[in-house]
């Protein structure tokens, strides 16, 4: 329990009705999970105004209401407080209702267009064969230890993550890994200020449709770096052009890491198979048990980390070579005949060209058959870049849905197959079916990608989530 004028210091006020001394038992955004006592926040979003739902907030308990804008009918039993910056409240409220867990955790922030799963996966692996108490906030799933919790954003809102770090106080963990959309920073849903360590894995045209212009992704990921303290550090693939752009205000102490330039913390690919590679990392050979130059730079950023806990070198390389991909980023299937099934989550150009590239290498003189889609309502932009990269790494391309929304999926498509400069694909909206005729077809050691989807087991159809699971169509298709 909280005093509201307790928790409402700090936060730019515009107007307020009511008793501001009053308790408060809770705090949320949804009006349907909000109970007697809550504060219920509402927020004006892309898609829904949660102004609109302030009388079924009211129904449900609350007994205030923080805003943007003052309602017209005001219920005077209630609390109502009118702010200046609704998400910059919903931030530091939720963080202190749930006692600043942040700033008792060493928090490691992982933003970037591709590899922000995959390393925040590696990071929290590594740090549990170090014997670490870790917690886990990704794509993928939320973990506290060994217990899961299902997520479908990216990063969770403000009041699910301070709720989530809280329990993770509770059961005494040390270290929270956690991934940073640009969405999240720009939502001020997570903020530099409570990071141990930020790590920039890489930059490329996406989230277009929800940011506007390339620039202006940029900077939104360059204001993580921008917040971080003095005390903290910044992990920079310098690889990456932009790199020093996005460090270039930061106070943290910057540690830079690289495959191609010249770095302090470099790597290579000595040998490859579909097994894993053999690499070179800081002039000493390791086995790892992951694909593709792409993953060897996620786990070069672990090994950078290690360095800044005082590792041994040679126990960080041993803990290195036991790291395990993700769930649905290059997992793979292997089939009776030697045919090979992977599924992966690249929905970006530049993640596609990345996991083609690495089939494209192992694959010898066998065919690499790619399944693609995009996503309804989002980035358009990206779509015929998407055929492009596929016609230029398969030798045969599949055209599919890939979670269409509220969009037409011919027009989905139509945008994809622009990129296209030959007719060496096929069109087959129904993506359960794509990926069964795929099969049904494979020559004998070939390989075939169904890249978009990862470990997600729906496919987003209207406003509906149809069940659907590209591995497991997968296993059962190449028993």
């Amino acid at each position: 329990m909280k005093k509201l004028r307790n928790l409402l210091e700090g936060i730019e006020i515009i107007s307020s009705k009511g008793d501001l001394d009053i308790d408060i038992l809770g705090v949320s955004t949804n009006s349907k999970l909000t109970e007697e006592g809550y504060i219920f926040f509402a927020v004006k979003g892309n898609n829904l105004d949660g102004h609109e739902f302030i009388d079924g907030a009211i129904r449900n308990g609350s007994n205030c209401i923080i805003c943007s804008v003052l309602p017209k009918k005001i219920n005077i039993k209630l609390c109502y407080v009118q702010v200046k910056n609704i998400r910059f409240a919903i931030n530091k409220i939720s963080s202190k209702f749930y006692n600043n867990p942040a700033n008792k955790l060493k928090v490691i922030a992982v933003t970037g267009t591709n590899g922000k799963t995959s390393i925040v996966y590696f990071l929290y692996q590594f740090l549990l064969l170090l014997d670490k108490k870790v917690g886990m906030l990704s794509t993928i799933e939320n973990k506290i230890k060994d217990k899961s919790i299902s997520s479908s954003l990216t990063t969770p809102d403000p009041i699910e993550i301070n709720k989530l770090m809280s329990e993770m106080i509770k059961m005494d963990i040390e270290y929270c890994v956690m991934e940073a959309s640009s969405h999240a920073i720009d939502q001020i849903r997570i903020s530099g200020s409570d990071i141990y360590v930020a790590i920039f894995s890489n930059i490329s045209h996406d989230h277009l449709d929800y940011h506007k212009t390339f620039l202006n992704y940029i900077n939104t990921k360059k204001k993580l770096f921008d917040q971080l303290s003095e005390n903290s550090f910044s992990v920079i693939n310098t690889d990456d052009k932009r790199a020093d752009y996005i460090v270039q205000n930061s106070k943290s102490e910057v540690i830079n890491y690289s495959v191609r330039s010249i770095s302090e913390n470099k790597a290579r690919i000595i040998e490859k198979s579909v097994e894993g590679m053999l690499v070179e990392i800081d002039n000493q050979k390791v086995s790892l048990g992951v694909l593709g130059e792409f993953n060897l730079y996620n786990i070069l950023s672990v090994y950078v980390f290690s360095k800044i806990l005082k590792i041994d070198k040679i126990k960080s390389l041993k803990i290195l070579s036991k790291l395990k991909p993700p769930k649905g980023r290059l997992e793979f299937i292997k089939s009776s005949n030697g045919s090979i099934g992977i599924v992966d989550y690249a929905h970006t150009p530049d993640a596609l060209r990345n996991v083609l590239i690495t089939l494209d290498d192992i694959k010898g003189d066998n065919k690499l058959i790619s399944i693609i889609g995009a996503g309804g309502d989002r980035d358009k932009k990206k779509r015929p870049e998407m055929g492009r990269v596929a016609e230029e790494y398969s030798d045969y391309v599949i055209v599919t849905s890939d979670n269409p929304r509220n969009e037409n999926q011919n027009d989905i498509i139509d945008d994809i197959t622009k990129g296209f400069k030959y007719d060496n694909y096929k069109i087959e909206i129904d993506r359960k079916r794509a990926i069964t005729n795929a099969c049904n077809n494979l020559d004998n050691k070939s390989i075939l990608l169904v890249a978009g989807k990862g470990h997600e087991d729906y496919q987003i159809i209207g406003e509906n989530y149809i069940p659907h699971n590209d591995m497991e169509i997968l296993k059962n298709e190449l028993k």
